[in-house]
This record gives structure tokens, C-alpha cells and sequence, in this order.
């Protein structure tokens, strides 16, 4: 019987609010389009830089390019999480990692000088850095974040549109889809020493990145 009445109480308050309600899935489906629109933005610069890297390097600097663009589940989520009210407003303004790119490459050094390149480019204005190559998160985790603005333009006016661009090697992609399937796995037995041996992983994986590195260099030269 009661999950009736809250059934015909919902039905109830959807028609009352119909309206309103059609209004704010409209403005959201409108707002994820401008998220997509950026995203598509900057994933277009990264391809031609990809592929003017190719052919002065000689050699694929940027291995692979992913996108996303965060659930709504995902966006209340983390609204709550930073305690802001669950408005269009506040996903607007409060939150920069709505829509995301990942972007692999070969080595570390391919790493900063992407990141050049894209800063460099006029149409886009660096919000926020944050380089956890240098400075690893204590779990050992790697990687270099930029918050960029771009603009989008649309048929009726142009927007700033902000988008998170995470860049890092192979190897510290490899580590981190670990750690994140991890991260979310229930009753994990030995957890402490899971954490642990990920973080000697993670040191093992930036000495080979290094090495790596120091071997392509001294390859060039022959």
C-alpha cells in the first residue's frame, strides 16, 4: 500500500511540476552540449598536434587519446561531496572536471612538452595545473592535470567552456586503472599490503619511465 501512495504521490508532484521540470532537463541536456562541444574542441587540437608531432619527431609522441564526459550520477555525487547545492550554476562554476580527456603518451618529456604546446595556443586560457609527476600523490599516483578554457561557439553565442586534460605515460595509465579498480573493491583482504606494493609500483614504474627515456636518447644518437 505504500509504495502505491508514493507512487501516486510522485505522479502527482510530476504533474505539478511538469513544467519546470522540462525546463531544467532541457537547460542540463543544453549544458552537457556545451561540455561535449569542448570537448570535441580540444580533442580536434590534440589530433593535429599529434600528428605534427609524428612527422618532425619521427615517432608517436602521443600514443592515445580518451574522452568523457562525467554522469549525472557522477556530477550529484560529487556536488555533495564538495558541498554545493545540485543546480545547473553549480556544476558551471564549481566543478572543472565535468568533461575530461585523457591523453597517453610515449615518455615523460612528451608529457611537458604537449602541455607547452597547449598552453601556448592562443584560444585557450590555463585555469589550474596541478603536476603529480613532480609532486606524486602519496599513493603513488602520477600524472599531469591541466583545467583549460576554451571557445565554443554555438548558433546563438560563444562560450568559455572548461575542460579537465590529464596526461601521462603508458605506464602511469596502466597503474592508475589498477589502483582505480582497486580503490572500489569490497572486503579486499591484505588491503594495507595491496596499497603498499601499488606504491613500490608506482616508484618501480617512474625509475622505468626514466630509463626508458635515458635509452630513446641514447638510441638517437647512434
Amino acid at each position: 500500500m505504500k509504495s502505491t501512495e508514493s507512487s501516486s504521490e510522485l505522479h502527482e508532484y510530476l504533474l505539478q511540476n511538469r513544467d519546470e521540470l522540462l525546463s531544467q532537463i532541457t537547460q542540463f541536456s543544453e549544458l552537457m552540449n556545451r561540455y561535449e562541444s569542448a570537448i570535441k574542441e580540444v580533442y580536434t587540437k590534440l589530433e593535429i598536434l599529434k600528428n605534427d608531432l609524428k612527422l618532425h619527431a619521427k615517432r608517436d609522441c602521443i600514443t592515445a587519446i580518451h574522452t568523457r564526459i562525467k554522469t549525472p550520477v557522477s556530477i550529484i555525487r560529487k556536488l555533495n561531496r564538495k558541498g554545493l547545492d545540485i543546480n545547473l550554476n553549480s556544476i558551471r562554476n564549481g566543478l572543472n572536471d565535468v568533461a575530461g580527456i585523457r591523453v597517453i603518451c610515449s615518455f615523460i618529456d612528451d608529457i611537458y612538452m604537449l602541455a607547452d604546446k597547449l598552453a601556448s595556443q592562443d584560444d585557450i586560457k590555463v585555469v589550474a595545473v596541478k603536476d603529480y609527476i613532480k609532486n606524486p600523490k602519496p599513493n603513488g599516483y602520477r600524472s599531469y592535470h591541466m583545467i583549460v578554457e576554451v571557445p565554443v561557439f554555438f548558433s546563438q553565442a560563444k562560450e568559455n567552456v572548461r575542460v579537465e586534460i590529464q596526461i601521462r605515460t603508458v605506464a602511469m595509465d596502466f597503474w592508475a586503472s589498477l589502483e582505480h579498480d582497486i580503490k572500489y573493491k569490497k572486503d579486499i583482504v591484505d588491503c594495507d599490503e595491496i596499497v603498499k606494493e601499488l606504491k613500490d609500483c608506482a616508484d618501480t614504474i617512474d625509475e622505468t619511465d626514466k630509463r626508458m627515456m635515458e635509452l630513446r636518447d641514447r638510441i638517437s644518437y647512434i
